[in-house]
């Protein structure tokens, strides 16, 4: 089975947190569901830069500090194994532009429960 490394950035900007929402896959398991942004490692790049590069991609947002790591999240999906390693991180600014999600929200920690997030991510906002 197939293991997948990558990052995810938790952005907290003031007391909101921005979770973005995926958008059509093939894995019904993780279509529209809402995670944490982020994405793959690439060969030779530490999860630092990988995040900042994700995030910039993905988002056309900049940081103004990855402030540490939360976690490694080890996740068995029916498809294919998940490695996520979690940062807390500070943006520049609220602005973004989406190019891989359909919605985002800046939601306070409370407000984040009512939303239908992929499986790998739960863990995450346990430990917010």
């Amino acid at each position: 089975m197939k293991t997948v490394e990558v990052v995810a950035g938790v952005l907290k900007f003031e007391n909101k947190y921005l979770c973005v929402q995926r958008g059509p896959n093939k894995f019904d398991y993780i279509n529209h569901k809402y995670e944490f942004p982020g994405g793959k490692i690439e060969s030779g790049e530490t999860e630092e830069d990988a995040l900042i590069r994700e995030l910039s991609e993905e988002l056309n947002i900049e940081l103004k500090r990855i402030s540490h790591k939360i976690t490694t999240i080890d996740y068995q999906y029916p498809d294919f194994r998940l490695i996520m390693h979690a940062y807390l991180c500070e943006p520049q600014s609220i602005e973004l532009t989406l190019s891989e999600h359909v919605d985002f929200k800046w939601l306070e920690r409370f407000e984040m429960e009512f939303l239908d997030w992929a499986a790998a991510d739960i863990p995450i906002l346990t430990l917010l």
